[in-house]
């Protein structure tokens, strides 16, 4: 892995991973197989210089998701540092980045209002312009072979698409295929992996096995609960 890498041959690099055939998800390879996967590479997970300009990237992909009709959407940011990770590393520099964009966000929008800005709730999703997201984080050391990437990498799911492939009754049929794969590919089912609205998904994030004490570190200062100073 290297720095200076052209960021095309990146974003390259991370469609053909998700196009490979040991990765399990099929809503992902979906999204690649529509052309539907849309990347930004960004400097360092750790360093916040470029935050706005992955936020604008962010809502210019909601915009595009919204005005679409097609499901399996999916929003990548690939970080080119740092080169030496472990989990714990990730897992630090996962939540200090989305606690960043969070911040940045609720000055202008508020908290999506179908899910819950709790992280300890079973209702919990992450939220930019009022759009709940599913992250899943990819680096190169995570325990789940599924989750190694050569990069760093914060994946932007639209969490509303999940809830039209249940109105589809097509979830659990795409739920059993995946965990199907990733027992296949890795020789177990990610124990973190909990049906949404019985356990946090902040919990499935980094990719990290959590124990029952764990407290997820965001703090969204919802702006639904700040007070009206409207005349």
């Amino acid at each position: 892995m290297s720095n200076h890498r052209a960021d095309s041959e990146i974003i390259q690099e991370y469609i053909e991973y998700i196009a490979s055939d040991g990765f399990p998800c099929i809503a992902a390879k979906a999204a690649v197989a529509k052309q539907q996967v849309q990347c930004i590479v960004a400097d360092h997970l750790a360093c916040p210089h470029n935050d706005e300009e992955i936020l604008q990237f962010i809502y210019d992909f909601v915009d595009s998701y919204r005005d679409s009709d097609a499901l399996y959407h999916s929003a990548a940011v690939i970080f080119k540092g740092p080169e030496e990770i472990n989990e714990e590393l990730f897992e630090n520099l996962l939540w200090m980045r989305l606690q960043s964009l969070a911040d940045l966000d609720l000055k202008r929008y508020d908290y999506d209002k179908r899910v819950d800005s709790n992280p300890d709730s079973g209702k919990f999703s992450f939220s930019l312009k009022e759009e709940a997201f599913f992250i899943i984080g990819l680096h190169p050391a995570n325990s789940r072979l599924t989750r190694r990437f050569n990069y760093p990498v914060l994946t932007f799911n639209p969490h509303a698409q999940f809830e039209e492939l249940r109105d589809l009754n097509k979830f659990e049929n795409m739920q059993r295929v995946v965990r199907k794969r990733d027992l296949a590919f890795s020789g177990s089912v990610n124990p973190m992996l909990e049906n949404y609205g019985t356990s946090s998904e902040a919990h499935q994030y980094s990719g990290k096995q959590y124990d029952d004490e764990w407290q997820c570190p965001l703090n969204i200062n919802d702006a639904r609960s700040k007070p009206d100073t409207a005349a």
